[in-house]
């Protein structure tokens, strides 16, 4: 069984915990904030700053987890343990999927706020 892109039960538990219209600006701001976490591993790998590739995917693991974007935050996480990879191939798988999680969390969004 495949790990779902979206966890139903996190995501439920935000809205329930902070509310529609609040996970909506939640979600806005992770939309608005991940590209940076991901410029900053992008720029981390390019220089070999091993700390700051380590916190960047740490950032990205913590938030993509708040909302269940579960796939994403294992992506994160193996960049987090596993160091500065020997290419940018999994940077970019992480930001192929982070594109995904973005766009399924705005419809999870809209959808509970009924827009």
């Amino acid at each position: 069984m495949s790990t779902p892109l979206i966890d139903a039960q996190t995501f439920a538990e935000l809205q329930a915990n902070a509310g529609d219209d609040f996970v909506v600006e939640l979600v806005d701001t992770f939309a608005a904030e991940a590209p940076q976490m991901l410029a900053e591993l992008r720029s981390s790998f390019d220089s070999g700053a091993a700390e700051a590739f380590r916190r960047a995917a740490h950032s990205l693991k913590s938030n993509s987890n708040t909302f269940g974007a579960t796939r994403l935050a294992e992506l994160a996480r193996t960049l987090e343990l596993g160091g500065l990879p020997a290419s940018a191939a999994p940077i970019d798988a992480l930001a192929e999927e982070l594109g995904r999680s973005v766009d399924a969390l705005k419809a999870l969004a809209a959808g509970a706020a009924g827009g």
